[in-house]
This record gives C-alpha cells, sequence and structure tokens, in this order.
C-alpha cells in the first residue's frame, strides 16, 4: 500500500496500531443499533468519550435525543472543508439465523456483526483517521470533519436530515463510506438513482367465482394495467443527461461480470419497473371488487423527473378501472467526472488496491443523495464486503486497513486537485 500521500507520523500511527483499528470496529459492532427502533445515544456516548482529543471539537446534534449525530472538527491549513459522513444504524437481524454472533465476533482476518460492512468498519477507520491526525499533532492539509449520523437505514429525519437543517453543516466535499467494492472490483460511486412509488388501486365488480364472466374482476386489471405500464413506459429509452454517458459506460463495466453488459446497459438506459406489494380480493370463489399495487420504477441520474411521470400517466390513460392514487419520487443525482473529490476518492483507492478503480453509478440511493441534492459535492467510497444487510454479516482486516489509509491520505489529494482547479 503506498502511503506516500500521507504525514509521516499519520502513517505511522496507522501503521503501528492496526490492533486499535480493529478493536474500534469491535466496540462498535457490538452497540445494538437496529433500525427500527434505531436508537443510537449509548454508540454516540461512547464516540464522544474515544474522541476527546484537545484538537478535535466534537458537537452532538439532535431533535431525538435517542438518535443523536455527531460532528468532529479538527482544523486545517486550507479554509476548505472535507467531510467523512458514516451512518451507525443497522437494519435488523434474527440472531437464531446467524453462526457468528451478531453482536460481534472475531475470526481471523474477519470481524462479524450486524453493521460490520454496513457501515461500522469504515466508521471505525474514520474515527482512527480523526485520532491519528490528533495524537500526532498533525495538521491536515483541509479542514477535517467527521458526521456520524443516525436513522440512515429507515429513510428517517432524526439523522442527516437534521444535521443539514438545523445547524451550519456545509462542508465543501463529502465522502459516504459505504462500501463500493465487488467480487474484487473496486469503485468510486458517484451517482445514484431516482425512485418513483406508484400506488395503483383497480376497481371491478363483485361475483361469485363459479360465474367469473358476470363479473370484473379487479385483479386482472391490476395485472394488466402493470403489464402495459411494463411493456410500455418499461420500453422507452430515458432522455439521459450526455454528462452521465461516461459514468454509465464505467458502469456497465463494472458490473459486467456479474449482470452482463446489455442488461446492466439498459438498468440504465431504461427505467426498471418492479412490482412490490400487490393486495386484492376476500375469497377464492369470490370475483374481486378491488384491487391495490405498489410499484417501484427506478430512474437513472439526469432524467427529468416531470417527463417521466407524464409518460406513466399517458401510459395508463384510457384503461377501465385502473387509478393511480398515490405518487412519491426522489431525484437521482451525479457529481460530475473530473471533480475534485470523485478523482481525488478514486485515486486514494488506487494507492491500496493494485487494480483498476471505477467511477460508477449506484444501483439505489441513500445519504449522497441527500448531500447532492443540498448543494454538497459528494462521493460514496469504501471497501469492505458483499455482505451488507445478510446473515453473517462480516468485514476484513484487509478492508479495515485500506479504508484507514485511503481516508488518511485523500485529504492531501483533494486539496490538491482543488487548488489546481482554482
Amino acid at each position: 500500500m503506498d502511503t506516500s500521500d500521507l504525514p509521516t507520523a499519520v502513517a505511522e500511527y496507522l501503521s503501528t496500531n492496526r490492533q486499535e483499528l480493529y478493536e474500534i470496529t469491535e466496540t462498535l459492532v457490538g452497540y445494538e443499533t437496529q433500525n427500527p427502533p434505531g436508537r443510537t445515544v449509548d454508540i454516540v456516548e461512547w464516540l464522544e468519550t474515544t474522541l476527546d482529543e484537545p484538537a478535535l471539537t466534537v458537537e452532538r446534534c439532535e431533535v431525538d435525543p435517542e438518535k443523536p449525530n455527531l460532528v468532529v472538527t479538527l482544523p486545517g491549513q486550507s479554509d476548505h472543508t472535507l467531510c467523512f459522513n458514516g451512518h451507525l444504524d443497522t437494519v435488523p437481524f434474527d440472531e437464531s439465523d446467524w453462526t457468528y454472533d451478531p453482536s460481534g465476533e472475531r475470526d481471523d482476518k474477519r470481524i462479524y456483526g450486524r453493521g460490520a460492512t454496513d457501515m461500522k468498519g469504515a466508521v471505525a477507520a474514520m474515527v482512527q483517521v480523526a485520532l491519528a491526525y490528533a495524537r500526532t499533532e498533525t495538521e491536515p492539509p483541509v479542514t477535517l470533519q467527521f458526521a456520524f449520523v443516525s436513522d440512515e437505514e429507515a429513510g428517517g429525519d432524526a439523522g442527516l436530515t437534521t444535521l443539514l437543517e438545523t445547524t451550519e453543516f456545509d462542508p465543501d466535499a463529502c465522502v459516504v463510506g459505504e462500501t463500493t467494492a465487488r467480487n474484487g472490483r473496486y469503485s468510486v460511486s458517484v451517482a445514484d438513482r431516482g425512485n418513483i412509488w406508484l400506488t395503483l388501486e383497480a376497481s371491478g365488480t363483485a361475483a361469485h367465482g363459479s360465474r367469473p364472466m358476470i363479473g370484473e374482476n379487479a385483479i386482472d386489471r391490476l395485472t394488466e394495467g402493470i403489464e402495459q405500464l411494463r411493456n410500455d413506459f418499461g420500453q422507452q429509452q430515458l432522455s439521459v443527461d450526455s454528462s452521465m454517458d461516461e459514468i454509465i459506460e464505467e458502469s456497465v463495466d463494472f458490473y459486467e461480470p456479474e449482470a452482463g453488459a446489455d442488461s446492466t446497459r439498459r438498468l440504465y438506459r431504461y427505467p426498471t419497473i418492479n412490482l412490490g406489494i400487490i393486495e386484492g380480493g376476500t375469497a377464492i370463489n369470490t370475483v374481486p371488487a378491488s384491487a391495490c399495487a405498489r410499484v417501484d420504477v427506478r430512474l437513472t441520474a439526469g432524467v427529468d423527473t416531470r417527463e417521466v411521470l407524464g409518460g406513466i400517466r399517458n401510459c395508463l390513460t384510457g384503461m377501465d378501472g385502473i387509478e393511480i392514487t398515490d405518487i412519491s419520487w426522489t431525484r437521482g443525482s451525479y457529481e460530475p467526472l473530473g471533480s475534485p473529490i470523485v478523482e481525488a476518492s478514486a485515486w486514494a483507492a488506487e494507492r491500496v488496491v493494485d487494480d483498476q478503480v471505477y467511477r460508477r453509478s449506484a444501483t439505489g440511493g441513500g445519504d449522497a443523495k441527500v448531500l447532492r441534492h443540498n448543494g454538497i459535492p459528494t462521493v460514496e467510497f469504501g471497501f469492505g464486503t458483499q455482505t451488507a444487510h445478510g446473515t453473517d454479516e462480516y468485514t476484513t482486516t484487509e478492508a479495515l486497513v485500506r479504508n484507514a489509509i485511503s481516508f488518511g491520505t485523500l485529504p492531501a489529494l483533494y486539496e490538491q486537485l482543488t487548488s489546481a482547479d482554482v
């Protein structure tokens, strides 16, 4: 691993204190922060104590006392501020399904537990980077912030939204430490997709199941509407901003080994339509008079959401008994290739792996989308495993070390590119 862009004292600290990094990870995983309910107050109190260093300013921000957020600041040499963001909550788990202890268990070069890779391992690396700079009295080239937030997994308002709406949190750029490695391939996620969530309701005419011809089956009407949506709207190529073209091609190259180039390209060039919930009927021998479906439509960043909504409505217009009763949506977002935070993150990743680092779009979206829509250039970047949200979730000691070194290297690379950009 290349540590030439790390200050000497920081590089030595990270090298000689790897056991500390592993122990921080195990401690964080040991705090139960399943969301729901998403209680993070205990883990935040531990972070406050651990980061109580003279060089660091630690501030708690909360609306819900059970779900506080923490912002840690270390002043730097320039007036630029680079933030590392990590969420402290996890998805739920059923302990009976696990082979290892979901509250944390070390096994050779792996650390198991809920949140190990999503994303307490990355948070542990951020904590150690903060300690490395603070304890060696090294002034970073830019001001560093570390935002440890709650309520990400449930998409709630107690986490990043609270931070943005109730404080002056406004860094020049942000790195969200989500795992962006898959099957031995490495990447920086520079974009996400938007979504439109539809509630469709169908009405029909009830009848006895032995005489379906005298009724109108609402479930049949509903499924016909969804098939029309897939076959008509779903086959229309999206009008994607040309600035996304290169990002899409790198995304295709990244996902091709597991999904195929053609399928991946369709993922970004066409809408995806998933029927997530369907409800209807009261008895097997009754023609249902009503039915309801909830449909998840995903769109590449750079697509005009208003245009797409018009296309969906036009597709369903004229279908008997079908009505859109609810719509919610988010817009996709992206950080242009060539921007300082994109290139600095890719360079930092290249310092610790001997392989290509792709700059690609995520297939979903999380806190990075919120930050970009608030005008903060943001990428997702982190090393880990593909076990997020799964049984026996784990991270590796190698991934932890790579995170710490690349996160520690990023400030110098970001400042170098930002200064050149000016």
